[in-house]
Order: C-alpha cells, then sequence, then structure tokens
C-alpha cells in the first residue's frame, strides 16, 4: 500500500485483505490500517507519550516477552496487548506500559517494529484515509459505497463498520441515525482564495461565518437535549445554557442539528479560543463560569427534522429548512454569491467581527464523511511569522532517524535572546525532513537524550491561527496550530520576527477579540 500512489489498487488491496481475515480479527485490522487502536467513540487512551515511544526506539534491547511464546503473533494478539496498555492506572503505570511494550516489541520482527511505532504514534502513512478504507469495505462487501459511509456517519467506528458489512450486511444496508447517538461529522478542505471555491461549485455557493470555536452536535428527542463534541464526546453537563436555549427556540421535538459555540466577553466580542476551551471542558461551578464566561451558539446544519432524516438533501434544502428550525439570531451569518466582491466583503465583516473567515458550501452538497472533498472549503487569513529553529527533538514511528519537531524560537529585541513560541512537526516533506536534520547536526551546540540544542541559524517561515498566552514559555506567548511554510534561507536569524512584533500581534487580536478581565 505504501508503494503505490493508485487510490484504486490501495481499495483493492485493503477489500482483498479483510476479505482473508477471521471475522474477529476484522475489526482490529481496519482500525489499524487507519493508525487507530480502538473505535472513535471509545473513551479509551493509550497513554503513550513521545519519550516512551523514543525510548522504545533508541533500547538496544528488549525485555522477555509478557505475552504467550508458544505460537507468532496475531493481531488479536497485539489488539489485546494495546488494549491492556489502555486500562493501566496507578503509580507503577509507566513501568508497567513500557514494560508491555518492550515485551510486545521484542516479538516483533524489524518490518513490524516500523509499522508498531506508526501505529502508537498514530501516523500509519500508508494512504489508508476513511475514504479509502470506507471503499474497500464496500467492495468487499458488495455493499454500495453511500450505504456504507451512511453507516459509518452513524455508528462512528470504521472497525465496527467493516465487521458487520462482513456479517452482517443488512444492518449496515439499512442504517439511520439514531437519536443520542453522535455522527461523525462533515470535513472541509482549506481553500486559497474566492475564485478556487466559485469555480469548484459550479451549481452555486453558500458561504457563512467561519468561527474561531467548538464545533458541536446536538440531539433533541422531546424534552431531553444532548450535546456532542467535534469528537463525538457528550458534553451537555458543561454546557446547560445551550440546553435551554435549544428547548426554547429550536422548533422540532425531535432534532439533530451542528452548530459553532463561541465565548464572548460582556460586549459580545469573541474571545480567544483558549479561553473557550477552559469554560467548554469544566465540569465543576458551571453555573459560576456560565456567568463569567458566556456562550454564543450558532447553527450552521440541520440532519434531522422531525420524524425526517436530511442527509441527502442539498445543503441548499438544508439551510431553508434550518431556516424554519430556528430564530435568524441563532444562525450562522450566510449568502448565496458567486460575485467574488460580495463574498470579499463578508469575508472583511467577519475578520474585523473576531471570526475566523468563511465557510464555502456547494449549494447542491449532500452532508457526507469519510473524505476531504471540495464540496466544502474553509477560508481563513494565514498569519505567518520568521521563526528561528533553536533545537528540535529526535522523532519517533515514522519519523525516527529525524529531527523533526522544532522549536521556534522569536528574537528579543532589548536583550538579542531567542525564546522560544511554540513547536512543530508540520509542514515539511521527507526530503526536507532528511535534509534539514543533517544542517541541525551541523549547528548542534549541546544535546540530551531526546533533544538536540542547535545555533540560531535557520529561519522557517511559519503559519499559524492564533497567538495565545503561554506560561510555559519563556517568551510567554504560543502559536495554535503551527505549521511550517517554508525554508527561509534567504533570510537571516537577526531578519527573523521579534518578541515585540508577537506582542503587537497578540495586542491586535483584541481589537477584534474580546477578553477576560
Amino acid at each position: 500500500m505504501e508503494a503505490t500512489r493508485s487510490r484504486n489498487e490501495k481499495i483493492e488491496q485493503i477489500s482483498s485483505f479483510i476479505c482473508s481475515l477471521q471475522p474477529g480479527e476484522v475489526p482490529v485490522a481496519a482500525r489499524f490500517l487507519t493508525g487507530r487502536v480502538f473505535g472513535e467513540q471509545q473513551v479509551k487512551k493509550m497513554g503513550v507519550g513521545g519519550a516512551t515511544l523514543w525510548k522504545l526506539a533508541k533500547a538496544d534491547s528488549l525485555q522477555v516477552s509478557l505475552l504467550p511464546t508458544e505460537t507468532g503473533l496475531s493481531l488479536l494478539d497485539v489488539n489485546r496487548a494495546l488494549q491492556s496498555l489502555a486500562s493501566l492506572s496507578g503509580a507503577d503505570r509507566q513501568q508497567r506500559a513500557e514494560n508491555i511494550l518492550q515485551g510486545l516489541f521484542s516479538r516483533f520482527s524489524e518490518l513490524e517494529k516500523k509499522y508498531g511505532f506508526r501505529l502508537l504514534s498514530g501516523e500509519m502513512e500508508i494512504g489508508a484515509v476513511d475514504g479509502v478504507l470506507l471503499a474497500a469495505i464496500a467492495a468487499a462487501s458488495k455493499l454500495e459505497l453511500e450505504k456504507v459511509r451512511r453507516a459509518y456517519m452513524t455508528m462512528g467506528d470504521i472497525g465496527r463498520i467493516a465487521e458487520l458489512a462482513l456479517t452482517s450486511p443488512s444492518v449496515v444496508d439499512t442504517a439511520r441515525i439514531i437519536i443520542f447517538n453522535p455522527v461523525r461529522p462533515m470535513l472541509a478542505e482549506m481553500a486559497t482564495d474566492i475564485r478556487e471555491i466559485l469555480e469548484s461549485h459550479k451549481d452555486g455557493t453558500g458561504f457563512e461565518y467561519k468561527y474561531d470555536g467548538a464545533r458541536i452536535q446536538i440531539h433533541r428527542q422531546g424534552d431531553e437535549v444532548r450535546v456532542f463534541s467535534r469528537r463525538l464526546s457528550d458534553v451537555t453537563a458543561s454546557i446547560p445554557e445551550i440546553v435551554t436555549i435549544v428547548k426554547d427556540h429550536v422548533a422540532s421535538k425531535r432534532a439533530l442539528l451542528e452548530g459553532e459555540l463561541i465565548a464572548v466577553d460582556d460586549s459580545g466580542k469573541p474571545l480567544p479560543f483558549q479561553d473557550l476551551m477552559r469554560r467548554f471542558r469544566r465540569v465543576h461551578d458551571v453555573t459560576g463560569a456560565s456567568s463569567r464566561v458566556p456562550l454564543q451558539l450558532h447553527l450552521f446544519d440541520i440532519l434531522v427534522a422531525g420524524d425526517e432524516e436530511i442527509v441527502d438533501r442539498s445543503y441548499a434544502e438544508r439551510r431553508k429548512i434550518l431556516e424554519e428550525e430556528a430564530p435568524h439570531d441563532l444562525l450562522a451569518p450566510s449568502i448565496t454569491s458567486k460575485d467574488q466582491g460580495e463574498v470579499q466583503r463578508l469575508f472583511d465583516e467577519a475578520l474585523a467581527e473576531g471570526h475566523e473567515g468563511l465557510m464555502a458550501k456547494a449549494l447542491d452538497s449532500r452532508y457526507e464523511v469519510g473524505k476531504r472533498g471540495k464540496k466544502w472549503f474553509k477560508l481563513k487569513r494565514a498569519e505567518k511569522l520568521d521563526l528561528v529553529i533553536v533545537a528540535a527533538d529526535w522523532g519517533y514511528g515514522r519519523r525516527t532517524g529525524w529531527l523533526s519537531n522544532y522549536h521556534l524560537a522569536v528574537r528579543d529585541e532589548s536583550t538579542g535572546e531567542f525564546l522560544v513560541v511554540g513547536k512543530t512537526f508540520k509542514g515539511l516533506t521527507d526530503e526536507e525532513f532528511t535534509g534539514i536534520t543533517k544542517r541541525l547536526q551541523e549547528l548542534k551546540s549541546s544535546e540530551t537524550e531526546f533533544t538536540v540544542t542547535v545555533r540560531p541559524t535557520i529561519v522557517v517561515e511559519v503559519a499559524y491561527d492564533e497567538i495565545q498566552r503561554s506560561p510555559h514559555y519563556k517568551s510567554g506567548f504560543a502559536l495554535r496550530f503551527a505549521r511550517i511554510a517554508r525554508i527561509r534561507d534567504d533570510k537571516s536569524p537577526d531578519e527573523a520576527d521579534t518578541l515585540q512584533r508577537v506582542r503587537g500581534l497578540y495586542d491586535q487580536q483584541f481589537s477584534r477579540k474580546g477578553m477576560l478581565i
């Protein structure tokens, strides 16, 4: 799979593979192929950090196996070991976790170790994205792809879908949305300009505000309302005011809606994302938190209205139904337009009000999951800084052997010191990882087990979504969603952006956003 770029060939390979498995192995294989160990709605976490993986990768010898040794490892053996890893607790959890992993890896071949590391880091890098796997499941089971996609949307676990498709296809064939069972969200591609969007959507585009908030899914059955996060976790208890809003203002007694939550200050300006997350995740003193950090709800889609499931209706139809279900002030502002100037004005208005930009949705688009297609785009203003790499961590999993997690710094004009404002491993190609690893080793000034500190020489252009306050960095700031856009060999460290500029950009954010006192 890793050797081919052909999507059809990958589908054929996976289809043939899962057909060769025992029924109990199918869900495990499907999850592993996509870099998952658990079903998406399972709350379990492996609790294996980068340091543990790094130690495992660098270990000269591995401890005696903790698994039965009379036969070779099966998929189920590996799955049981990883499930037991997730169930560990207690003060000695770290050591016990390392023992399990060492025992497991001692039985792996070199090739199995390679993919074992990738699985543990969630980066299989073999092209088995959800859309490819769903197509392979459809081919293996002889079910219609749209039926498989719908089942995945409603059930949320690709392993379970694979298992049912091969053993109980009628369950997949007739899958419907069940209220209070969260569905997987539709995703969007990033767009670089308005023209690109308009050219992709031949039948027209709806443009909506894109908020810097938390995407939520609201389920209602009679007087019961439950709210789920983007990751399908139940967050109802943390946001009781949203439950009240839905009960009071949504027309249908049975509904499934999607929206975005933002936190606002006393004047109604949106607060930074990190302030929203503190409020969104709160489980204690929820009443007090709701008064200190009010939330606003902005609805943008509806999948169930009354007794009707409307995911197969077009976006234009769903938007019209949504407008009938909820009052205007609860909806994301929206226009339908083919005029670049009109769209640009809406984009500028969204930015001026402190929001991220626009969502662009093809008017004829159905609600689909499993792939990032061109039916939905997100249009944001890219913020960028020129930063200096001052250190880098050794990678693990697929990035083993590369210095690939870069410590990014700005220059303090008053002292000349380079101060870290974030880290990232995103944005570079494999060739660039290899080249920059060699360059950084030549610039090494000191080294620990995990990290190489280097002379501040290499400048990189870094895109980011927001500047946040950070108690973890001496600079006092951190970049949200930092990713390297390009290596700036044309710039010297003296030309990098300064701490003073970062402070100014942070303050500028509050010309559009609110601030907690």
